[in-house]
């Protein structure tokens, strides 16, 4: 229930550390979905029943999908009730911890809505893991309990995340976010080459387009320019930190926007004007960038737009 950065170095997310540390005292899946690695909270208001991929079924295949804009300004909250009250064209949210109603209500607000799940990694606390094969299955996620790399020329992996797409299909998301899709750049434990995930990752967008889904690529910032033309925008996290930004220049000379999130405490804390540079620069390039916590609680927000 997170975001995470697989670059060409094999650079996992920074927020591993910190969540790891939350995450520690979690046994098995019932128990990491307490400590919000993914599990449905029954207090929430946020969260239903409506989580059960196999209740999905798709509609027939529609003319078009959104189509979002550069400028489009955007909330992204993986964890804890959701907070509904940013002025933001996109709100970015768990597709399996969130339901239909919730997902309805903020649309009647004017909001689109992303919705999250891994297409890279099999998750032991989501509610359709029992259907990956150990075939399926490789290396762990350093740093995330229940979570291993999957391989992705899979046909059954692919199954799944097609019926994951129906649900967010069935849910009412206008796009998806799926994550995890550079693997090829990790330790899978799978010979993944980076063919093979261009060919995955067009798969997705494929078959998102195929449900009237818009879609976002995320981080694989070494396939931009060869990916561009099947995704509809991109999420980044970090690209200031780690001076990877210029890439998406072929997103945003299409007018699609590049959502970007940037975790480190300089920025948090404006150290000596760190956050107040990184705006200007996010503005210059006509990036939409937020200031967030590790977590993706909540709890902190700067926005270079508002």
């Amino acid at each position: 229930m997170r975001a995470t950065i697989k670059t060409r170095i094999g650079r996992k997310t920074k927020r591993t550390q910190v969540l790891s540390a939350l995450m520690a005292g979690c046994v098995g899946a019932a128990l990491l979905a307490g400590c919000g690695g993914g599990g449905a909270d029954a207090a929430s208001p946020n969260a239903g029943a409506a989580g059960t991929p196999a209740a999905a079924t798709p509609a027939a295949a529609p003319a078009t999908w959104w189509k979002p804009v550069a400028s489009d300004t955007w909330q992204w909250q993986l964890r804890g009730a959701l907070n509904t009250s940013y002025n933001v064209v996109i709100y970015d949210i768990d597709l399996f911890d969130n339901s239909a109603a919730a997902i309805a209500q903020l649309k009647t607000r004017g909001r689109k809505i992303v919705c999250y799940f891994s297409a890279g990694s099999s998750e032991n606390w989501r509610p359709d893991y029992s259907q990956f094969t150990a075939a399926d299955m490789g290396s762990a996620l350093s740093g995330w309990p229940g979570e291993s790399w999957l391989d992705t020329r899979s046909a059954n992996v692919r199954r799944i995340m097609t019926t994951r797409l129906d649900l967010a299909q069935s849910k009412g998301c206008d796009a998806v976010e799926p994550d995890n899709v550079d693997g090829y750049a990790n330790n899978t434990s799978f010979p993944l080459t980076a063919q093979n995930q261009i060919d995955y990752n067009r798969f997705l967008a494929d078959e998102a387009h195929k449900r009237g889904l818009a879609v976002a690529l995320k981080n694989d910032v070494d396939q931009l320019s060869d990916l561009e033309p099947s995704f509809d925008l991109a999420i980044n996290e970090q690209c200031h930190q780690y001076s990877e930004c210029g890439g998406y220049s072929v997103f945003i000379s299409k007018n699609k926007p590049v959502l970007n999130a940037e975790y480190d405490a300089k920025y948090q804390n404006n150290t000596g004007g760190a956050r107040d540079a990184l705006c200007v620069s996010a503005r210059s390039a006509n990036m939409r960038t937020l200031v967030l916590p590790l977590q993706l609680d909540d709890t902190l927000r700067y926005s270079c737009d508002q």
